[in-house]
């Protein structure tokens, strides 16, 4: 059964503070914590893991850790304090704004081994800076990642699709990392469009520094968001853990590059189990931050190779809707002619002339067939008659004649 602060386990306030609590003593998506919460309430829960009553030793073992360097009521308070000051405010699955896509988490299950694949429930709370509603925001929001070490080709490619996103109203969600993330922020902010930074800290120590006046500029128009209380550092793992909430707060991942191993490679996984579309950039087989990439479209059937942004933009909308054009090369004037008009145009020599009688037995039709279909290339522009014979039109762009070595 699943219950709510509204239901008995305390007021609204108390179950705010022991979702802070929480997520200090047990990092966020832990499964034991997470699945207590929903039997029984935050503050239940909280009075449970500080008395030792858990059956889980690894997590009891880490509570007891937490509590010896201090109080996880009185740093939930002093987080509500801090944010406040700071002008940040912490939502719960209670409020209006809560984001209902990350509760897909909830039963999110991965093949593979290890705390990052097994504790990736949904988050206890969210922590925010920017006037945005989170459930506003990614409503009609797409992931744009990648590997730090962008190279110019990326952050090209990256640029262009997240201003065009931004131009046709999708929110960009990406990292805050330097390199693609960075670049799908920036693109987004150009194109006076709204982004969001999922962040593995808290909202008031964005990570890394060297990004903090583009933190600022997203808290400004935008929104910093984290499951970690205000004060808490940036470390390894915890990038790791966030990975799970971009890909269940989004429509789709856009994969741009990535290196053998890397994190994005871990969110477009995410995306994919839990049926998110998931898209991933090509590149050159050479280059060592596409190979990630590569790998993923082998990794993944579902997966669909975007080379730009119609290509996204027919993955994420309604079935027919925004359909990318196929691609085509330069439109020539006998792309529209019948076979046998083709036909004797490809056997008029591309230097001086030839009679109706030669053409005939070049194009294996009869001189009558013959010449009709003169006339119609005639009318078309891609012939002239003259004295001696039958010519390539002196106009007629080189694309358009045939070349010695055969059709183009």
């Amino acid at each position: 059964m699943i219950v709510s602060a509204d239901q008995g386990h305390g007021s609204r306030d108390e179950d705010r503070a022991a979702r802070i609590a929480l997520t200090w003593l047990a990092e966020p998506g832990n499964r034991t914590v997470w699945s207590l919460v929903q039997r029984y309430g935050a503050p239940a829960t909280l009075d449970r893991l500080l008395s030792g009553d858990v059956p889980d030793s690894a997590l009891r073992s880490a509570v007891i850790a937490r509590s010896a360097v201090g109080d996880a009521r009185r740093l939930a308070e002093a987080a509500l304090h801090r944010a406040e000051r700071l002008g940040a405010r912490v939502v719960v699955p209670d409020d209006p704004e809560w984001p209902t896509t990350v509760d897909a988490l909830a039963t999110l299950e991965l093949d593979a081994g290890g705390r990052t694949n097994h504790d990736i429930r949904p988050p206890l709370c969210i922590w925010k800076r920017g006037v945005w509603p989170l459930n506003e925001a990614f409503q009609r929001s797409v992931a744009v990642v990648g590997a730090r070490a962008a190279t110019n080709y990326g952050v090209h490619v990256t640029t262009d699709l997240a201003y065009g996103l931004a131009e046709h109203e999708w929110t960009v969600v990406s990292g805050g990392a330097f390199g693609i993330d960075a670049a799908a922020h920036r693109a987004t902010l150009a194109a006076n469009g709204r982004t969001v930074a999922v962040l593995a800290c808290g909202v008031d120590r964005p990570y890394p520094v060297g990004n903090s006046a583009l933190f600022e500029q997203i808290a400004e128009t935008g929104l910093l968001i984290s499951e970690w209380p205000p004060g808490t550092e940036p470390v390894r793992h915890r990038f790791l853990i966030r990975n799970r909430v971009i890909a269940a707060a989004t429509v789709g991942t856009v994969v741009v590059e990535a290196a053998a191993r890397s994190g994005a490679g871990q969110t477009m996984s995410r995306a994919v189990a839990l049926g998110r579309t998931a898209m991933v950039v090509p590149g050159p087989v050479t280059s060592a931050m596409s190979v990630g990439c590569h790998e993923l479209l082998r990794t993944y059937p579902m997966a669909r190779v975007v080379a730009g942004l119609p290509h996204v933009l027919e993955e994420i909308s309604p079935i027919g809707q925004n359909l990318a054009d196929p691609p085509r090369g330069p439109e020539h004037r006998r792309d529209t002619l019948d076979e046998e008009s083709a036909l004797v145009l490809e056997a008029v020599p591309r230097r001086g002339t030839a009679g109706p009688e030669q053409l005939a037995a070049k194009a294996g039709l009869s001189i009558r067939t013959v010449l009709r279909r003169l006339s119609l290339l005639e009318t078309s522009g891609l012939v002239v008659r003259r004295d001696d014979g039958i010519a390539l039109a002196p106009d007629s762009p080189p694309a358009q004649r045939r070349t010695d070595s055969g059709p183009e």
